[in-house]
Formats: structure tokens, C-alpha cells, sequence
């Protein structure tokens, strides 16, 4: 299945040095990161924890997206934990990546699903 893209809303760019052990920085200068391997020593994030948090944070606005194109809204303490494994088989890595999405209904008189709207 293609998609047509109508039009491009936002390109993100950044440039990295260094691999692993190096560091980002988008074109823009509001991310500044050094980079470090996952559980090595330092101050450094690394990249699946970039992607948990982008991905979960994107995520959580297309629900937002969602819910008010059906006149509703989420919950204000709707949230995602994302969780990205990095594996290795046979000599190859690769991701594996889950969000564990939270939709906890505030009070009693809340519907019974928060995205049906209220009778």
C-alpha cells in the first residue's frame, strides 16, 4: 500500500558525529545531545531512548489528533511508556519496540470509554 503525501508538514534534521559514542545536533540547535551506548558509563543518552521518547510523544498526539476529530478529548493524565529493545541474532541487530498506552478515567462521572462522547 503506497501513500500520497499531499504535503510535507515538518523534515527534522539532525547532524551526528561519532556514532554511539559521539553526538547530535539538530539544525535548528534545540538538540544538543552527546551520545553514549546503551549502559555504558557517562552522561550520554543513547539512541533507543531517542526513539522511545520521539515515538511515544508522536504517538500520544495522534491520539490527541483522534479524539478531538471525534469531539472528545483524552484524559489530562493519559500517558505512554514506550520500551525499545535492542537485539541481536545471527550477527544482526535490530529493534523491537512497544508502547503501553494509559487511559485511566478520572472520576465516576466519566464515560464508561473516554472516547465515546456523552450522551
Amino acid at each position: 500500500m503506497t501513500t500520497t503525501v499531499e504535503k510535507v508538514l515538518y523534515t527534522a534534521k539532525a547532524h551526528t558525529t561519532g556514532g554511539r559514542d559521539g553526538a547530535s545536533r539538530s539544525s535548528d540547535g534545540r538538540l544538543d545531545v552527546k551520545l553514549s551506548s546503551p549502559g555504558a558509563p557517562g552522561n550520554g543518552t543513547n539512541p533507543e531512548q531517542m526513539f522511545a521518547a520521539g515515538w511515544s510523544a508522536c504517538f500520544l498526539g495522534a491520539m490527541g489528533t483522534a479524539a478531538t476529530k471525534m469531539k472528545t478529548r483524552l484524559p489530562a493524565d493519559a500517558a505512554i511508556d514506550a520500551e525499545v529493545d535492542l537485539c541481536g541474532s545471527g550477527g544482526e541487530w535490530f529493534l523491537r519496540a512497544r508502547l503501553n498506552v494509559s487511559l485511566p478515567v478520572s472520576n465516576a462521572k466519566s464515560p464508561k470509554h473516554w472516547w465515546m462522547p456523552p450522551t
